[in-house]
């Protein structure tokens, strides 16, 4: 990847044609800029018009145009916006935002041109920083979430059981969907289901092949042989009957155990995931575009591990909400009890706390703990999605992308610079990084 100093120069030429061209390098906002270039553009598809093709997983140059456009219509079901938007002002006369890199401090800009990053979103007490498109994005579009969807299936899971919908986190996923009691997920608790520590052993590897279970499972809810089958679902899970380890007591990330809560809640509710988000989420928070989810052709429940599509401001909203202890202005929107046990690393036990979960990161419910005095916490999708919260500071930064590798397969790169650009915005906007 050619060096950041080259890009820095390769960013002010783009801009600069840009704007003699279009004016759009600073088209809605003093703090907005868009680009349809971006690193490796070219691999990405940008002389065919960065299509929406499949299978993008494992087609970079499908990517970006699969990855920021709605699902098609006989796969989705749309979350309309809110009647009375949260307002996202742009921050006047922002600081300058650096980060370092070796002995390099670097911008906003120079970021986006060392990542392929489709949209940066950066927001301190409820005003935007910094906004920032890539590879002829445009705001609005309704980017893929991947896994940062499981942060938004928790959340729901904690707003039905403020209202009673699901009496305890302690309560078995069979108690609500009684199909799945032989199976060792129907007998794992809600709590354990959150923290993904069922003890069941899943193999997730981002392969795409047949030793990869979550490819196996995805199989089991989208294969076309399976259509309007839904109990082919619950037989699935019943042939899962043993644990590695006791429930609870270490945390293995699984995407299926966020399927099995997105089940629960349908249930649990009698409404869909969809009629949720926008009745609790979408519509009390203030978001501003439309969202979608994708359901399953077997069972028609949506994909609650991966499968939500947003906007880049409406991700940031969702931060803001976060940031704010689940509160817009004095409404609560999110029980806030909930919401600490979800994210604060005081609550967890040791065995899910930073550096105990995993080397660096810890994990609440449905959602990655950094290993800071100051609660600090991600949501994050298998390639580069991902929403920063610290909400004493009242900083989020939120970006979409393609990078090319899932998490924790080969180039680790791309997630040390997000790294290294988020602990820079919190040094620039006088956040906490201890």
């Amino acid at each position: 990847m050619p060096s950041i100093a080259r890009f820095k120069r390769v960013a002010r030429l783009t801009c600069l044609s840009t704007l003699l061209a279009s004016s759009v390098c600073m088209a809605q906002s003093q703090n907005l800029k868009q680009s349809p270039d971006g690193p490796n553009a070219q691999k990405l598809g940008q002389a065919t018009g960065y299509p929406s093709c499949n299978p993008a997983l494992i087609k970079p140059e499908c990517r970006v145009g699969a990855w920021s456009s709605a699902y098609p219509a006989f796969l989705r079901r749309e979350v309309k916006p809110s009647d009375n938007p949260l307002p996202l002002p742009d921050r006047a006369s922002p600081p300058p935002l650096l980060w370092q890199w070796g002995f390099s401090s670097n911008s906003v800009d120079d970021y986006m041109q060392e990542a392929q990053i489709t949209g940066l979103l950066i927001v301190k007490d409820g005003q935007v920083v910094a906004e920032r498109y890539q590879y002829d994005r445009q705001p609005g579009m309704p980017m893929r979430s991947f896994s940062m969807a499981k942060t938004f299936t928790a959340m729901l899971i904690g707003i039905a059981l403020d209202k009673g919908l699901i009496r305890s986190l302690d309560d078995r996923a069979a108690d609500y969907w009684p199909e799945i009691a032989p199976s060792a997920y129907g007998q794992t608790t809600l709590r354990h289901l959150l923290r993904m520590a069922s003890g069941v052993r899943f193999r997730e590897l981002y392969t795409w092949t047949a030793d990869d279970d979550n490819w196996v499972w995805g199989q089991v809810l989208y294969n076309p042989a399976n259509a309007n089958t839904p109990q082919r679902v619950a037989e699935f899970l019943n042939t899962r009957t043993q644990r590695e380890v006791e429930q609870g007591s270490r945390f293995s990330y699984a995407s299926i155990e966020t399927e099995v809560l997105g089940r629960v809640l349908h249930k649990a509710t009698g409404r869909s995931v969809t009629a949720l988000t926008q009745e609790w989420l979408w519509q009390p928070m203030g978001a501003q575009d439309k969202a979608y989810w994708q359901y399953s052709t077997t069972d028609g429940v949506e994909g609650t591990a991966g499968s939500f599509n947003a906007s880049l401001r409406d991700y940031g909203r969702f931060g803001v909400l976060l940031a704010n202890d689940g509160k817009r202005g004095d409404v609560p929107v999110i029980p806030r009890d909930y919401l600490l046990d979800a994210t604060d690393v005081q609550r967890q036990p040791m065995a899910f706390r930073p550096r105990m979960a995993t080397p660096y990161l810890g994990y609440g419910y449905q959602t990655w703990l950094l290993p800071y005095k100051t609660r600090t916490f991600a949501l994050q999708g298998i390639h580069g999605q991902t929403i920063y919260v610290q909400p004493e500071s009242k900083i989020v930064m939120v970006q979409t992308a393609v990078y090319t590798w899932a998490s924790g397969r080969q180039d680790n790169r791309p997630y040390q610079l997000r790294h290294a650009m988020w602990e820079g915005v919190l040094k620039s906007l006088g956040g906490a990084v201890d």
